[in-house]
């Protein structure tokens, strides 16, 4: 039996928010007989222009029943006031839908509706200090590249779409099609290094950043303590000072920066190397191997030796 599968757009979405999915879901029919039904959804039927100016045929919203629908972002998400038609339709259907989905910042929309209060989520990085002042009441995971809280899915900007598709294909359809999905789309089946996108977030203040150098400093002495003194006496600020603007320069406390290049490092050596976990532990500065893991399940989702498995697998 096919899964009723609906794609919400709006004017100002961003059309690889709904191409990418679309795809995935398309090519996984394929291979399991037609297990999606899948349509475009919007206020109005007719033809609705993306942020490229290149326009899609959509559908008038209905009451389903679906199985699944999956909000996109885009543009015209900043302009909520304007879309109150789709997110009261969306507030109907998170009672009756099995399951729900944003890609990037569609996840505005689900909040907007109130299918997120309570819930975890993530949005694309560089709108989720907007949305966590919005929504106090959603817990956002910034890094992530997606969110699934129950019956509700969310994911980080654009591409991250495709991620959360070939999540819920392995989901409905098992891990074979996901796999063969992904090969020909030619993604990677699993991203490797899991679910973060904080490598995005530490080029907020990358090379041609204000402290780019110190990053490259830092990154070259993870066995080291890098305390916060440290690392401003390496600046020459004061601590004091040298927190606020790093923060500000690149949305990341010192210490928070430090642990995501322990976790680049860390990862590279878990995916391509055999070497002990508790000396992977030590040679990027968590020291303690608990530590790392504890680090890794907040970032990645996985453990060091499950993500190791996996990216084997």
């Amino acid at each position: 039996m096919s899964r009723k599968l609906g794609l919400v757009i709006f004017p100002g979405f961003q059309i690889l928010d709904v191409t990418g999915p679309l795809a995935a879901f398309e090519i996984a029919g394929r291979f399991a007989g037609g297990a999606y039904e899948l349509g475009l959804l919007a206020a109005r039927a007719g033809m609705v222009a993306s942020s490229a100016g290149v326009a899609l045929p959509a559908l008038a919203l209905d009451e389903g029943p679906y199985d699944t629908l999956l909000v996109s972002g885009g543009d015209g998400t900043r302009a909520l006031a304007e879309l109150g038609e789709v997110v009261d339709w969306l507030r109907r259907q998170g009672a009756t839908a099995r399951r729900m989905a944003s890609v990037c910042s569609g996840a505005f929309l689900l909040a907007e509706a109130g299918l997120l209060d309570g819930r975890r989520a993530t949005t694309h990085w560089q709108r989720s200090d907007a949305f966590a002042r919005l929504y106090p009441q959603v817990r956002m995971e910034a890094d992530r590249i997606y969110v699934r809280d129950g019956p509700v899915w969310t994911s980080a900007g654009i591409t991250a779409g495709i991620d959360l598709a070939l999540a819920m294909i392995e989901e409905d359809l098992g891990e074979a099609v996901a796999r063969r999905t992904a090969q020909q789309l030619v993604v990677h089946h699993r991203r490797p290094g899991g679910q973060s996108q904080f490598s995005e977030l530490l080029e907020l203040g990358g090379a041609n950043g204000r402290f780019g150098p110190l990053l490259d400093w830092a990154r070259a002495r993870l066995a080291e303590p890098l305390g916060v003194e440290r690392l401003a006496d390496q600046a020459a600020m004061s601590p004091r000072h040298f927190a606020r603007a790093f923060a500000a320069e690149t949305g990341a406390t010192p210490a928070k920066a430090v642990e995501r290049l322990r976790l680049e490092a860390a990862r590279l050596r878990v995916e391509t190397t055999r070497e002990p976990i508790d000396r992977v532990a030590e040679a990027v500065g968590f020291g303690d191997p608990e530590r790392m893991r504890r680090a890794f399940l907040r970032a990645f989702g996985l453990p060091p030796q499950a993500l190791r498995r996996a990216v084997r697998s």
